[in-house]
């Protein structure tokens, strides 16, 4: 009886082979670019870290002051990928897709970093791709060192292990051998406590430069290191965190998580992006209301009066049934509303509510949402603010106001 194929093993070697073959194959014929692997050096298969760039890029779409929520590719956007490794893949991958992007990158491996620089060489990247050797002990995120003030992002596949024995034993775990043939060295495969150990330097770094970079973000092997690095972020207060899942293949699964300091907040299916499970999800920032017996224009009169009401920012497009609301304060409470109706009578009647003064600056403000009516829905999108209890009471508050019932708001998020 012939063996099965479903467990014939492939020699290393040749698995090798074959594994670098592919991924020079896809970067050429995908993105156009050239690759030079060393053969001790880890072979990146491209998937993933295509996925891993694109939800950067919808990062960066959705939490910027256009409010377009739109991949913008000439966008100047300026990038680091700590750890570029052989390959140096991420940058390469980055410049390729977008003409507006240019990105840093480190190594504390010579060999990897003089591969790198041929492969920026070799694609004619050198004027957007910068590269530097760094050290075991310096910072993760050298703005200084690199003579900048500001990143757009950071990005980072870390060693996944914290010794050559937990490699190994997750490897031998395995009921059939790695999809992807590990040829790497040991700084690319391990370092002190593994992906986490790794993950919360960027995050204590992160707490002293904070909104000198829009989006600090790193790679994850296992979902367990996933748990870890969400309840590090809520023990530091940081509630505006993204996590994906980004399909690596069917058999090996990775994971990423991104988090800012400043205000902007990404899209509900950018920030829960992929297969996830609740208790690394944050919180929510849409909302869908249903007014199944009300049309859309009428849906958007509702809207618009309910807001021309309030005490904020408003912008309203009537011919897109859709506006925009800024607030600096819980303006929409009863107490709220008691002030400003004593206000104008007792005191400046004139006083306009629902101000479109342009002169003000939104960085002030609490609070940025977008109301969209369309079909029968009220949609509602959190843009901008830190306060998770005043967004759930802004959403609530236009929920009351227009008659709505409320049809898909997700579960709030675990403390």
């Amino acid at each position: 009886m012939s063996r099965s194929l479903t467990h014939t093993r492939i020699p290393a070697s040749t698995a090798d082979l074959v594994d670098r073959q592919l991924t020079k194959t896809l970067l050429k014929l995908d993105f156009g670019l050239k690759l030079d692997l060393p053969d001790d050096r880890l072979c990146p298969p491209v998937p993933v870290r295509w996925n891993y760039i694109r939800w950067i890029q919808d990062l960066l779409a959705t939490t910027n002051d256009s409010y377009t929520d739109l991949h913008d590719p000439h966008r100047e956007v300026l990038g680091l990928d700590i750890g570029v490794g052989a390959s140096c893949i991420y940058s390469l991958l980055a410049c390729a897709s977008a003409p507006g992007w240019r990105m840093l990158g480190s190594d504390v491996d010579q060999h990897s970093l003089d591969y790198a620089r041929r492969n920026v060489e070799a694609n004619d990247l050198q004027t957007r791709i910068k590269l530097a050797l760094t050290t075991t002990d310096s910072p993760l995120i050298p703005l200084d060192k690199m003579g900048i003030e500001d990143l757009s992002f950071c990005m980072c596949n870390p060693p996944f292990y914290s010794s050559a024995t937990e490699m190994s034993a997750a490897y031998g775990s395995k009921a059939m051998p790695p999809s992807a043939v590990c040829t790497g060295s040991e700084n690319e495969m391990i370092c002190p406590g593994g992906d986490v150990g790794f993950v919360t330097r960027i995050i204590e770094e992160s707490l002293v430069l904070r909104e000198h970079v829009q989006w600090y973000s790193s790679m994850l092997g296992r979902l367990v290191s996933v748990h870890q690095v969400v309840a590090k972020l809520k023990e530091h207060g940081i509630t505006n965190f993204a996590v994906t899942n980004l399909k690596a293949g069917q058999k090996t699964r990775r994971w990423a998580v991104a988090w800012s300091f400043r205000g902007f907040r990404p899209a509900n299916g950018v920030a829960r992006h992929g297969e996830l499970v609740q208790a690394i999800l944050p919180f929510t920032t849409e909302w869908t209301v249903a007014l199944p017996d009300v049309s859309t224009d009428e849906a958007g009169d509702k809207v618009n009066a309910t807001m021309k009401e309030l005490s904020l920012k408003w912008h309203w497009r009537a011919n897109l049934n859709a506006g925009v609301a800024f607030a600096k304060e819980n303006v929409w409470s009863r107490a709220a509303r008691r002030k400003r109706k004593f206000e104008q009578l007792n005191q400046n009647p004139d006083a306009a509510v629902g101000s479109d003064d342009d002169s003000e600056d939104d960085e002030d403000f609490a609070i940025a949402v977008k109301i969209t009516c369309k079909d029968d829905e009220v949609h509602i999108r959190w843009l901008q603010g830190q306060d998770i209890t005043l967004w759930e009471s802004f959403c609530g508050m236009l929920r009351r106001a227009i008659g709505a019932r409320e049809t898909g708001k997700d579960t709030r998020m675990e403390e």
